[in-house]
């Protein structure tokens, strides 16, 4: 993509929408996962849901599209890197927990395995999150 490796400020709006997607992403994520635990219970959870949800997928295509343009400017480099790699397998297993936690409708039971799933939710994203961001260091 020598467009965007050409011009000055392409790469960096790139990782700007990236930010702002992750944003989206981990923000509405944190909400509904804390109100499984339990958090603000005079906000039902359905209609939180409905709200966060849509949020959560937006903030993912945003980060999908950014993502891919930036892979696009140099692939080699980055399948080469270990962070690019980690952060790749995190994302899958997050997407992975997503279906599992939605597969088992865990926001209707909202018990000990639907907590233990928002964790394990959180601390995915955030690794992913720490991982992209050795990108540049490794």
């Amino acid at each position: 993509m020598q467009g965007l490796t050409s011009h000055p400020y392409a790469y960096p709006a790139l990782e700007v929408l990236h930010i702002v997607g992750i944003a989206l992403l981990l923000g509405s994520l944190v909400l509904l996962e804390l109100r499984v635990w339990g958090l603000a219970r005079d906000l039902p959870l359905c209609p939180l849901a409905r709200l966060a949800l849509p949020v959560t997928l937006a903030g993912f295509g945003l980060i999908v599209a950014s993502g891919l343009l930036m892979f696009a400017s140099q692939p080699a480099e980055l399948l080469a890197n270990r962070a690019f790699l980690i952060k790749l397998g995190l994302v899958q297993l997050a997407g992975l927990n997503a279906v599992w936690f939605h597969g088992r409708d865990s926001l209707d039971r909202c018990d000990g395995l639907a907590r233990a799933q928002t964790v394990l939710s959180t601390g995915l994203w955030l690794a992913a999150i720490a991982s992209g961001r050795w990108i540049a260091y490794l």
